[in-house]
């Protein structure tokens, strides 16, 4: 399957005792997860500023991976590199409009910055109170909130959380240039690391 010419991927989110687990998905055509184009599975409680997404479930070939530059810093910028090890790009989240409503910078060699915020302002801020309230802080987020990604006013892709409680995105790409494999390491990390 030619990843890059896919317009629409499915990341699904499990989380164990022991591991988190990302899936992403080829659609099937009809609006539902299709071939498997990306797994990471990534022990609890563990050092989560590295993470490496492979192209099966048996973790055989690397498709991508993303790491922290610096390890402690709010605002420290991710480097995503390719299943050789080359850089094909960076994000990092923007740590001052983040404190209202999260914002995302996405770089890609030879095109201008895609920056990603939530689409609900509303929901943004109501995310925000939840996690301050000490009896509910704990549970998860009832609403669903989403991304749209836009470079100089146009549209990249969007994340769209698809369901109430599970951690279930889809994935609209419009624009063909983007490269696949960094929308996936964004989308991962659009949850993975929300909280931070």
């Amino acid at each position: 399957m030619d990843l890059q010419s896919l317009d629409t991927l499915h990341l699904h989110q499990k989380v164990t005792m022991m591991v988190n687990r990302y899936e992403a998905f080829a659609d099937n055509g009809n609006g539902e997860p299709g071939q498997l184009v990306g797994f990471v599975e990534q022990k609890r409680l563990a050092f989560k500023e590295q993470v490496t997404i492979y192209t099966d479930a048996g973790r055989q070939h690397v498709l991508a991976g993303f790491k922290a530059q610096k390890v402690i810093d709010l605002a420290s910028a991710y480097d995503v590199t390719d299943g050789n090890g080359q850089t094909i790009g960076t994000f990092r989240k923007d740590f001052g409009k983040s404190l209202v409503n999260s914002t995302w910078h996405l770089e890609q060699p030879n095109a201008d910055t895609a920056t990603g915020r939530e689409r609900n302002h509303g929901i943004a801020v109501l995310r925000r109170i939840w996690g301050f309230l000490p009896f509910i802080n704990d549970l998860p987020f009832p609403f669903r909130y989403h991304f749209d990604f836009l470079r100089n006013g146009s549209p990249v892709f969007s994340v769209d959380k698809k369901t109430w409680l599970r951690d279930h995105y889809l994935i609209r790409i419009q624009d063909p240039t983007v490269d696949r494999r960094l929308v996936i390491a964004q989308a991962v990390a659009v949850d993975a690391l929300q909280s931070r």
